[in-house]
């Protein structure tokens, strides 16, 4: 038996997303554990030279992805049998779920992966790897067959 007591599970709203939340759930309804859900989105750039410093490019990003978590949210609570927090934070994010995993004081960081190989991953890299990597406590990886 594990023992965890907070466990970090990142969104990006895609299918090996889903498996992770899924995963994450269960092991913190088996362990008692409390369960935070993490969204990172990156923070939009102004196209070209425009010079936008009195304009808000992050309050539309922030909207969308708080609209978007909310149904992962009440999946996770009733997977869970109990409340789930959240976090939507801007930036990079493997950067951003490890560090709110760490603030939050998890001690088990859960991420699907899309499993690219090949040009895809060097083009685009692996959040997933980058996550094992920086992360300060365990990590499960969660992969469709």
């Amino acid at each position: 038996m594990s023992n965890w007591k907070r466990i970090c599970c990142a969104v990006d709203f895609s299918e090996p997303s889903r498996l992770a939340l899924s995963k994450a759930a269960e092991l913190a309804r088996r362990d008692g554990a409390e369960l935070l859900l993490a969204h990172v989105y990156e923070v939009p750039q102004p196209a070209g030279e425009l010079l936008v410093a009195a304009v808000d490019l992050t309050g539309p990003a922030a909207a969308e992805a708080e609209q978007k978590m909310r149904p992962w949210m009440e999946e996770a609570v009733r997977l869970r049998g109990a409340p789930v927090r959240t976090r939507i934070l801007a930036g990079q994010p493997a950067l951003e779920v490890t560090q709110a995993a760490r603030e939050a004081g998890c001690d088990l960081l859960v991420v699907g992966t899309h499993g690219r190989s090949g040009l895809k991953r060097l083009v685009l890299g692996s959040v997933a790897e980058r996550i094992v990597r920086e992360a300060h406590c365990d990590v499960l990886v969660a992969r469709a067959p």
